[in-house]
């Protein structure tokens, strides 16, 4: 195995892919360092000065803060951010072309409208947070029928619907409504209380159309016994489902999301690279990848800029990527308060670094859509969506928007999964060796016994076998919640 890797030509640091000792010869160049280098960890290549730029992936991650010598560690103790504030940008689109590749389908679910699901689950959606012990133990009880067509029973729980003003109200409504129309639910039990600022019939309302006969609506406050009436709904709603049957569908109808959390200085090599190759492949098949985390972008946003179709889709981006810095000058916090304690440990030192492994997971594709936050995917091709780097609440925001599967990449590990299949990657095999009970794919491998194209490969199939109704490892153990973006007060 090599001992380290330089990820392009102009780089002045290398990537250290094995835990490194002060006083080791790097094999691949001769040099000798001068740290410990601790694995995912950042290599001086040659000299670099005070306030010059330290370049990984051909591009500046931001300044020594000090002379760095050959050799050396480099990290948050001699390198600091060169971000700060808005930005003016400029169109400059690039060619870009993708390659062909075979049609194939997969074995999911047609809805009405045009939705196509890969599960077909009862979901309770509860309107309110006020009702989240009632709908666990009516998800207790409904598990009796689960069989046969009916694949599993699941409800989303989540502290809002009440209490909040202005955007949050609106964002709280949206994404239930959202949820409540995804395909991969064959019936769906919205469930209210009947006092609260988003009730049942606020909800419905916010609805695109719905086949009336996969959505049921109950307010706790003005029922009987709300178990047995929950479980009347649900009964009914699984009856309607007993017809339904997995059938072959063509990969356009494919929405997948693109996430990562709890990176390492390995993700921008491994995981979210071969995720990026994965997405120009479904969009080559005429499916959509959408990628969100809009404060992991900054950084790299010009990367995606350059990539947008047209200049319209341009300047939505900027206004999407502006905007949300705005929001953190508006709530008086720093803008690039990232990455993360685990991201550091693992590697990753600042913003610029973790952004532009980050969007590696977008592949090569045009920019074809930008979404607002609870907008839903209209159309093929790469979609940007607008929503934080909170690993709940983008993870839910791509299911709201349409998303059947969400890629997962991740360097440190999490358990997490969101309402959809969560298909975790680990960026190294040693992660993927110890939590084989998260990890669902090992792109480790591709440091060692693999090709790009090779794990392009397997990960294609994974995903397909996936959405035929191979179950991801979050669905095996049952981990599976949403969160909801909060930007305002609550009463």
């Amino acid at each position: 195995m090599k001992q380290t890797v330089l990820i392009h030509p102009d780089d002045n640091v290398a990537v250290a892919l094995q835990p490194l000792r002060r006083g080791d010869t790097i094999w691949e160049n001769g040099l000798t360092l001068r740290d410990d280098i601790p694995a995912g960890h950042k290599i001086a290549l040659r000299p670099i000065a005070k306030d010059t730029p330290v370049l990984k992936y051909g591009l500046p991650i931001g300044a020594a803060v000090k002379d760095i010598t050959a050799g050396e560690l480099v990290h948050t103790h001699n390198l600091k951010t060169m971000l700060s504030g808005e930005a003016d940008y400029r169109y400059t689109p690039k060619p870009f072309a993708l390659e062909s590749v075979p049609a194939r389908t997969f074995r999911g679910y047609k809805r009405r409208y045009g939705r196509t699901g890969v599960r077909n689950e009862l979901w309770i959606i509860p309107t309110v947070g006020c009702v989240g012990d009632a709908t666990r133990a009516l998800r207790q009880r409904a598990q009796s029928l689960v069989g046969g067509p009916v694949e599993g029973v699941s409800v989303f729980e989540h502290p809002f619907g009440c209490s909040q003003l202005g955007d949050d109200q609106k964002d709280t409504r949206t994404i239930l409504a959202d949820l409540a129309v995804h395909p991969n639910a064959g019936g769906v039990l919205v469930l209210g209380l009947g006092c609260e600022n988003s009730p049942v019939d606020v909800i419905r309302a916010s609805m695109p159309p719905f086949d009336e006969k996969r959505v049921r609506f109950m307010v706790m406050q003005e029922t009987g016994d709300e178990l047995e009436i929950g479980m009347r709904l649900l009964k009914e709603l699984a009856d309607a489902m007993q017809k339904d049957k997995r059938e072959e569908i063509p990969a356009d109808r494919l929405i997948v999301g693109l996430k990562c959390g709890g990176s390492d200085g390995l993700s921008g090599i491994t995981a979210n690279p071969l995720i990026g190759g994965f997405s120009d492949r479904l969009i080559a098949m005429g499916g959509a990848a959408v990628l969100t985390e809009v404060p992991e972008m900054f950084g790299a946003e010009t990367l995606l800029m350059d990539r947008c179709e047209t200049e319209a889709i341009f300047q939505d981006t900027v206004g999407m990527i502006n905007g949300f810095k705005r929001y953190y000058e508006e709530h008086n916090q720093p803008i690039y308060e990232n990455p993360s304690p685990g991201n550091i440990q693992g590697g990753i030192t600042t913003l610029e670094d973790k952004a532009l492994g980050c969007t590696q997971k977008s592949g090569s594709a045009a920019v074809r859509g930008v979404l607002p936050y609870g907008g839903r995917v209209n159309k093929s091709g790469l979609i940007l969506l607008t929503a934080p780097g909170n690993d709940l609440v983008s993870t839910t925001a791509l299911a709201a928007a349409g998303a059947q599967i969400v890629l997962f990449s991740t360097g440190r590990g999490t358990p997490f999964g969101g309402p959809v299949p969560t298909v975790k990657i680990s960026s190294n095999s040693e992660l993927a060796e110890n939590k084989k009970n998260w990890i669902d794919f090992d792109a480790g491998r591709l440091l060692t016994t693999h090709t790009m194209d090779q794990l392009t490969d397997e990960l294609t199939e994974l995903v397909f076998q996936i959405a035929s109704g191979r179950r991801a490892r979050n669905e095996i153990n049952d981990y599976r919640s949403i969160a909801i973006f909060k930007t305002g007060v609550m009463l």
